[in-house]
């Protein structure tokens, strides 16, 4: 039964994608495609929930010691993922608006060229403090 749930892990992020692909290719606004892909993550998000959560038969006869183990184990990879998840969004959002300033000014004195590439590269160091934070978590675990 355990080799079950890399499988449905695996049809649900796909079947996400293919929601998410096809909500785009439909010429939808972003505000639509952003929430398809927010409603994906969601989605993703509880059932993998479930699956952590979920015993398999050898659990259920085990103590409830290590029932509760299994769950804290499940409890860390999720805020594993969430750890690189959130930083990830909040690194893009941050890229996003330094890299538009960071070229507008460019445009306008090429000699600022070193000090927007480090503004960037900041930006992109929460989605790297994420994976760290994540590394730890399940050097934890």
């Amino acid at each position: 039964m355990e080799f079950l749930y890399p499988i449905i892990m695996t049809a649900v992020i796909i079947g996400s994608l293919v929601f998410v692909y096809k909500r785009q290719k439909s010429g939808k606004p972003a505000k639509s495609y952003l929430l398809a892909q927010i409603a994906c993550f969601f989605v993703v998000g509880f059932v993998g929930l479930g699956l952590a959560l979920t015993g398999s038969a050898a659990a259920e006869t085990a103590p409830a010691a290590s029932n509760v183990e299994g769950i804290s184990v499940g409890i860390g990879f999720i805020a594993a993922a969430l750890a690189v998840g959130m930083s990830g969004i909040g690194g893009g959002i941050a890229v996003s608006a330094t890299a538009t300033a960071a070229l507008g000014a460019i445009s306008e004195n090429e000699s600022i060229f070193g000090k927007s590439l480090i503004m960037v590269a900041l930006a992109e160091g929460i989605s790297l403090w994420g994976m760290i934070i994540a590394f730890i978590i399940l050097g934890k675990i």
